[in-house]
């Protein structure tokens, strides 16, 4: 994912600040936000036409009803989870081609889920209950609707050994200032997966999903190690997933503590070290476990595979940044890890490093899967005038989901089939069409 929106006040930055943890504002404090930068966008024609089209335009009003005939802020708080919980169930059944094709866009479209639940947060934001909302009470109820409505709280795994278990997680659409049309394949992909079963020749996989934010301040409160933490020890492959470059998938062989500056869906650009706990024992690398050579020695779609290992650093005893095409020397200090500086890389990084702190480094394949940019078809790539789905559009998507699914499938496999040589050797880009 390369880069991507400014809080609309201070208020409106402490809430973000608090969705990973309650607020400590005083109990007082009970005057409605305005929406966010993100959530302004809603209003734009195509992601009207998005909800209209895909039968979510019903989500946001639905669920302001509900929350109307809240008594009591636990009352509020089940009504959030509940309708949360119930959004990211019908994204995915949507996804899946389960209950009724309600409007004409294609079911692989991860959209409808991204623009209706900013319509829930917005009215969350918006809402003075006559019982009083305190800020920090406001803050917790769009953490449990953020939580719930992107499957992050629902990661469930049947018991038993034989069968696997994958977590994969994907982002929403970013960008969007460029284009409001966008898609990100990766979040679709984590709709088509979620809950469903792998066959391999080791026998049946269980994917479970998460899909993240594209914002800066969620990641620094700790979304990403919430979700994850309690099921890295159980699982057995987790890969990270987004969007990256153009015409190909890359395996990206290392990360780097460092964020670039790239702005995020509220507009909001961090230039840091990736802020995580005990900075102290804070590497400026990590690396996948992945099988990166076999996943692109594979032939798992159209799109040709990548294990990439070029770094940006800045060398020991250095002072400006290098790029390494075999990745990063002894001491250097990371400015971009193969997946770049932003987000991608981030949430690669925390996964990797969070396997490493667990002491799972030498069981746990754990990575990331950059896939190709999601194009509209010829004729269709001007946001002023062009369509909100197109053929080509929908043919993309649903490859780049399938061929995700079959790079799982490869990297269970080798899982359990013997030692990693093929996957150990010297650093280089070797790609192979798939």
């Amino acid at each position: 994912m390369t880069s991507l929106n400014v809080r609309i006040g201070i208020l409106g930055f402490a809430l973000l600040a608090g969705l990973a943890a309650p607020a400590t504002a005083s109990a007082t404090e009970t005057s409605a936000a305005p929406p966010t930068v993100e959530e302004q966008r809603l209003d734009r024609a195509a992601p009207q036409e998005i909800l209209r089209r895909s039968g979510f335009d019903s989500v946001a009003p639905e669920f302001a009803r509900a929350l109307a005939g809240a008594r009591s802020y636990a009352q509020a708080e089940r009504i959030v989870v509940r309708e949360g919980s119930q959004l990211w169930r019908r994204a995915v059944d949507r996804a899946q081609g389960r209950g009724p094709a309600v409007g004409d866009l294609s079911r692989d479209d991860d959209r409808p889920l991204y623009w209706a639940r900013l319509g829930m947060t917005r009215e969350v934001r918006g809402w003075e209950p006559e019982f009083g909302l305190s800020a920090a009470e406001r803050a917790r109820l769009l953490d449990r609707l953020e939580q719930t409505s992107r499957g992050q709280n629902t990661i469930r795994y049947p018991h038993g050994k034989d069968m696997k278990r994958v977590l994969l997680t994907g982002f929403d659409p970013f960008t969007l200032d460029r284009d409001v049309r966008i898609s990100n394949p990766s979040g679709a992909t984590a709709l088509a997966l979620d809950g469903t079963v792998i066959e391999t020749a080791d026998g049946p996989a269980r994917v479970e999903t998460a899909v993240f934010p594209v914002r800066w301040q969620d990641f620094a409160d700790g979304t990403v190690e919430r979700a994850l933490r309690p099921h890295l020890p159980q699982v057995d492959l987790v890969t990270t997933v987004s969007q990256g470059r153009v015409g190909r998938i890359d395996i990206e062989r290392t990360n780097g503590a460092w964020r670039g500056g790239f702005a995020d869906n509220e507009n909001l650009s961090r230039t840091e070290t990736v802020p995580v706990t005990d900075p102290a024992s804070q590497p400026q690398w990590t690396s996948t476990t992945l099988p990166y050579a076999r996943i692109a020695a594979a032939s798992t779609g159209r799109f040709p595979v990548y294990d990439n290992t070029s770094v940006t650093e800045i060398p020991a005893g250095g002072t400006g940044p290098v790029v390494r095409p075999g990745g990063p020397t002894p001491g250097s200090t990371a400015r971009a890890g193969g997946g770049g500086d932003y987000l991608s890389n981030e949430i690669a990084y925390r996964a990797t490093l969070l396997r490493d702190r667990l002491g799972l480094h030498d069981r746990l394949p754990a990575g990331h899967v950059h896939t190709p940019v999601l194009q509209f078809g010829a004729g269709n790539t001007d946001p002023a005038t062009g369509a909100v789905t197109d053929p080509e559009f929908v043919r993309n998507r649903v490859d780049i989901i399938a061929q995700v699914r079959a790079i799982v499938t490869v990297a269970v496999e080798a899982k359990d089939s013997g030692p990693k040589a093929a996957d150990s050797g010297p650093g280089q880009e070797a790609g192979a069409a798939s």
